[in-house]
Formats: structure tokens, C-alpha cells, sequence
């Protein structure tokens, strides 16, 4: 390994470890953490269960999990442990960059393609999380070091997995699949249609419960039907990442058009000079762009436009970028105001990172403080299983469960299965759990009473602890609210 990529991935490796034990857990990673734990029987139990009175089950393929369980075996589930994983696939993604770069251009831009890589917050952010996209981005990058190297084998295997990983691969592998299509090279077509088949050889066991994980996501999925505003999100995303203050966000979103604007451009130029590395270059930006594109079309009929889904894309944009801003002849002043740019969307996305502990974040001090108030008889009610699950994997012996949500809801997306299995605690309502309790913790995010206070309406479970209740405190922990209610 040559010392500049070394360099790289050592200042990689330092932004992705602040707050490595501090920076609070959300309802996902702590679901990654409680279920992987359980072991791979567990599950797959929990993936494949189909409950008749539930809507969902975890729509996920297991790839990740039995990867974050065989860690675990040996490293133990805190949080430094559990986010190292996701460290070493994002480092992972870095060199991949780098030798991507280097083979379609020369070893400058992969040295600045391998810097984006290591720095945008995107990249940063979820190369932290304990969740599975830091592996997709992983392995959709090898399967294309794989396909520019026509390394048939190893596309195939890291496709598979990639596939194993998240149902959303086929969304970069679909525009990458059709490359020697467009280029009309039939040879690389054929060789590339039989390593794809060979993925799908190795995918098969998990493909024939696709259509059951499909419509898990489509019956009863958060997501929205994403419009027009998705161009600048995107734009946001690829250079900062979100979600950024209201006072810098419209810098953001300045910095991050000036800069996509003019390395796109520079690509047009190139393209337009016919330049040696144009093709090169406009490749890139296809597959950097086209994967968000297929993925707002498809979800204008099924909803399913998650933006760190698209984090494989972005490792193109990273190529592209550098490409852009250090192979077209850019004049120097620009080229120094381009990266003036880049380095303060990093700046601002990366500060977001590691200082937000907003909505849907649970405080681990919250859980602390808890632990020594709690008194015998007194039980912890969340409103929903957002809060709940880190809760549980902060304090697992604490006298605590959740409200479930309303059935058939797009919101319902935890099954009695998979309850069960991580041992989880789940009330139908308010009533219920509160009917023998001493004390009542009750938690709530203020974005939840903010929706019903814009509604107009009262949030029927704090209506019901105010009229059968005495209100004892109640505290702000950064976007959560905590009521203490005494018979």
C-alpha cells in the first residue's frame, strides 16, 4: 500500500472514531445490535416470520446481521465493537475508491477521489452506523473494481453478497449491469451476463423470499412517495449529508449545487473536447446519478426512496468529482474555489455528525438517569418503539416496555416474532401498561406532540395519564420529553 493511501485511510479512520462511545444509537442500530445478538437461527426466524396479525417482519436479508453476530461473538456488543464493523467496510469503500480511480485515471484523482471518499459526511456518517450500508457500499464498490478489471469471479461473488446485504443493491447493479449495453462492447456483455447469473446462482437461496421481503416493504413502509424536492435532498446528501441546521441549510445547499453544477460542467467540456478520459469520467457520473434515478422512478409506483440506500452511488460521485475537478483542465482559481467549497460542506456535515443528538436519537444519559431513579414498582413507558429499543440495549434491566403501533399502519413494522424474539415488552395501550404500576415513566418525542399539537388534537396516551394520573415533573432530554406520574 503506497504512503498517500495510507495517509488517507489513517485521517479516515480518525473522523469515523469521534464519538465512537459518545454519539447516541437510534431504533435501527439498536434493533441491529438486539437482534444479531440472538444468533443466526434467531435471525432468520425473525426475518422470514410471517405473523397474520401483524404487518411486517424485518425486511432485510441477513447477510449483515450474521456478520454483526460472528463480530460480536468475538469483540463483545458495545458500541465501539459494534461500530468498528461498520468502520472496517467504510474503510473498505476507501480503497476500493482509490484503486477504482487509479484505474480509469491515473493516481492523482484516485488520491482525491479516495480523500472524498474518507471525508463527506455521507460516507462518514454511515461508514459509523450499526446498520448495513457501509457493507453495501463495500461490496457494490468490488463489483465494480471487479467489472473494470473483468475480474468475473470476484464481480459475481461480491454482487451476491451485496444482494445478501440489502434488497436495494439491484438499484446500482441494474445501471452498471447495462454499461456494455450503452458501450456496445458484446464481448464484456457476455462475460458480464454469465458472472450475473453466477450471482444469481449464489443469491438464489435468498431470492425465492424476495417477493415475501417486497411486500413487507411495500404493504406497510415509512417511506413516502418522493417528489421533485428529492433533486436538492440529493444534492444536500452527496456534498454535506443531512439533516443540517435551519441557518446553515441553505449554504448547503449552495455550496453543494455550485460545486455539482460545475463539475458537471467540466464533464461536458470534456466530453465536448473529446478528452482521452471523458468516458472515463461521464461513466462515472452516470453511475453516480443514474441509481438515484431508477430508484425515485420505482418508487413513484412503490416507495421505497431511502437516500443511505444510495451510498454506493455516491462512492461514484467521489470518483466522478475528483475526475472533474482535477482532469479537465479547470483553471487553477476555480479549482481552488471548488474545493474551498467541498471542504466547507465537509466542515458543516461533518459538525452535524458528531454533535446532533436530536429526533430519533435516545440520550444515553436518559437511560443513566433513569437506572438510579427508578423505584420498585415503577415502570417505564415509551410511546413508541423508537425510543424503546435503545433503551433496551442501554438498560436492559429496566422494569420498561413500549405502545405498540396501530395495526396495518405504515409505521407498523415490528412483528410479534420478532418482539419475541428480542424481548421486547408491548402494550396495546397506555391502560394496560399503566394499570399496575406504582410509578409511571412516560417517554415521548416532541416531534410526536408536535404532530398532534398542529393536528389540534390531544396525544391520547399523555390525555390519559393527565385525567387518572397526578403529574409528578416532567423533563426535556434533547428532543424527548419525560413525565413522571404518580397515582
Amino acid at each position: 500500500m503506497n504512503k498517500r493511501l495510507l495517509l488517507i485511510l489513517l485521517a479516515a479512520l480518525a473522523l469515523r472514531l469521534i464519538g465512537i462511545q459518545s454519539r447516541a444509537i437510534w431504533y435501527d442500530e439498536a434493533f441491529s445490535i438486539l437482534l444479531s445478538e440472538k444468533g443466526p437461527a434467531a435471525i432468520l426466524h425473525g426475518t422470514l416470520a410471517a405473523d397474520a396479525d401483524s404487518s411486517a417482519a424485518e425486511e432485510h436479508p441477513p447477510a449483515y446481521y450474521f456478520a454483526l453476530w460472528a463480530w460480536t461473538k468475538t469483540f463483545g456488543t458495545s458500541l465501539p465493537s459494534v461500530r468498528l464493523l461498520s468502520i472496517l467496510f467504510s474503510l473498505g469503500v476507501v480503497v476500493c475508491v482509490y484503486f477504482i480511480a487509479a484505474r480509469l485515471f491515473n493516481s492523482r484523482t484516485a488520491a482525491v477521489a479516495a480523500a472524498l471518499a474518507a471525508a463527506l459526511p455521507f460516507q462518514v456518517h454511515y461508514g459509523v452506523e450499526v446498520r448495513m450500508y457501509a457493507a453495501l457500499a463495500f461490496w457494490l464498490a468490488l463489483a465494480t473494481l471487479a467489472y473494470i478489471k473483468r475480474r468475473w469471479v470476484l464481480f459475481a461473488v461480491a454482487a451476491a453478497l451485496a444482494q445478501y446485504t440489502h434488497n436495494l443493491a439491484a438499484i446500482y447493479l441494474m445501471p452498471l449491469a447495462l454499461t456494455p449495453l450503452f458501450q456496445r462492447d458484446w464481448k464484456t456483455l457476455r462475460n458480464l451476463t454469465l458472472a450475473g447469473l453466477a450471482a444469481l446462482i449464489l443469491y438464489a437461496p435468498w431470492l425465492i423470499q424476495l417477493p415475501a421481503q417486497i411486500a413487507k416493504a411495500t404493504g406497510n413502509f415509512w417511506v413516502e412517495k418522493p417528489g421533485a424536492e428529492k433533486i436538492f435532498t440529493l444534492l444536500l446528501i452527496y456534498l454535506s449529508n443531512l439533516p443540517l441546521p435551519n441557518t446553515a441549510l441553505i449554504f448547503g445547499l449552495l455550496f453543494s449545487a455550485l460545486t455539482v453544477a460545475l463539475a458537471a460542467f467540466q464533464t461536458y467540456r470534456a466530453c465536448k473536447q473529446k478528452d482521452v478520459s471523458a468516458s472515463n469520467g461521464a461513466w462515472t457520473a452516470y453511475l453516480a446519478f443514474a441509481p438515484p434515478l431508477l430508484l425515485w422512478a420505482i418508487s413513484q409506483f412503490t416507495p421505497i426512496y431511502i437516500e443511505r440506500a444510495l451510498l454506493p452511488a455516491h462512492v461514484m460521485f467521489c470518483v466522478w468529482l475528483a475526475w472533474a475537478l482535477t482532469q479537465t483542465q479547470l483553471p487553477r482559481p476555480v479549482q481552488i474555489f471548488s474545493f474551498a467549497l467541498i471542504l466547507l460542506s465537509v466542515g458543516m456535515g461533518i459538525f452535524q455528525h458528531i454533535t446532533y443528538a436530536g429526533f430519533p436519537y435516545l440520550p444515553p444519559a436518559l437511560t443513566q438517569s433513569l437506572q438510579t431513579r427508578a423505584q420498585e414498582g415503577d415502570l417505564i413507558v415509551h410511546s413508541s418503539k423508537l425510543s424503546y429499543l435503545p433503551a433496551l440495549y442501554y438498560a436492559p434491566d429496566l422494569p420498561q416496555g413500549f405502545i405498540l403501533d396501530s395495526p396495518n399502519s405504515g409505521v407498523d413494522t415490528l412483528s410479534p416474532a420478532t418482539q419475541k424474539i428480542l424481548g421486547a415488552t408491548a402494550y396495546a395501550d397506555v391502560e394496560s401498561a399503566a394499570s399496575s404500576a406504582r410509578r409511571v415513566w412516560f417517554i415521548i418525542y416532541q416531534q410526536s406532540l408536535d404532530e398532534y399539537a398542529e393536528a389540534k388534537r390531544p396525544q391520547p396516551q399523555l390525555d390519559y395519564l393527565e385525567s387518572n394520573f397526578n403529574l409528578e415533573g416532567a423533563e426535556a432530554w434533547g428532543d424527548l420529553r419525560l413525565y413522571l406520574y404518580l397515582p
